[in-house]
């Protein structure tokens, strides 16, 4: 008996392997599915079981469960409210539970400089205004307006506002999410 969350999967599955510009015996050679087998998932012409289903999903960088996933949320705006700590604020960009953490950061210019943190994980930040002072190890490196920086969390970093207040966006890992927002 066909469902509707059939129909999502099978649309689902080939709209990304579209999108990858995958033909059905690319997808077939990465995933071990035969291209028939997927061709019939596709249209509907054989049942969507998870024995074809988990090789599908894992070549196509997708979870089983973003396949399936019915619960799109009411409202997608998203509408952050500042949350204070001693030199920096921070407005949280993205739903509770996202893979990827977005977040906006005013860092106050001022005598107290930040600790520098080691944590698993990556970090990507871009300068919205102003100019930062990023510590990476033994490096300082001065990142203004317009520049972004990406670099492992595994070395000692923080950031810090040179002169007046500087906003960052951020967009961190759920490891550096972990490490940087809970504060």
């Amino acid at each position: 008996m066909e469902t509707a969350i059939d129909d999502l999967v099978r649309s689902r599955l080939r709209a990304i392997r579209r999108h990858l510009g995958w033909s059905l015996d690319e997808l077939a050679t990465r995933s071990g599915v035969g291209a028939s087998t997927i061709s019939r998932i596709e249209t509907g012409h054989r049942s969507i079981s998870f024995d074809v289903l988990i090789p599908l999903a894992r070549e196509l960088h997708v979870s089983v469960d973003e396949l399936v996933a019915t619960d799109e949320p009411a409202d997608v705006v998203i509408r952050p409210e500042p949350q204070h700590s001693p030199g920096v604020t921070r407005w949280q960009l993205s739903r509770p539970g996202s893979p990827m953490v977005a977040v906006k950061m005013r860092f106050e210019p001022g005598a107290h400089r930040p600790e520098p943190q080691v944590h698993p994980g990556h970090d990507f930040m871009f300068v919205l205004d102003g100019t930062v002072r990023l510590t990476l190890g033994e490096r300082e490196l001065v990142v203004n307006a317009g520049e972004s920086a990406e670099f492992s969390t595994m070395t000692p970093h923080c950031v810090a506002a040179i002169d007046r207040p500087a906003d960052v966006l951020m967009v961190l890992d759920r490891a550096g999410a972990e490490s940087h927002l809970d504060d």
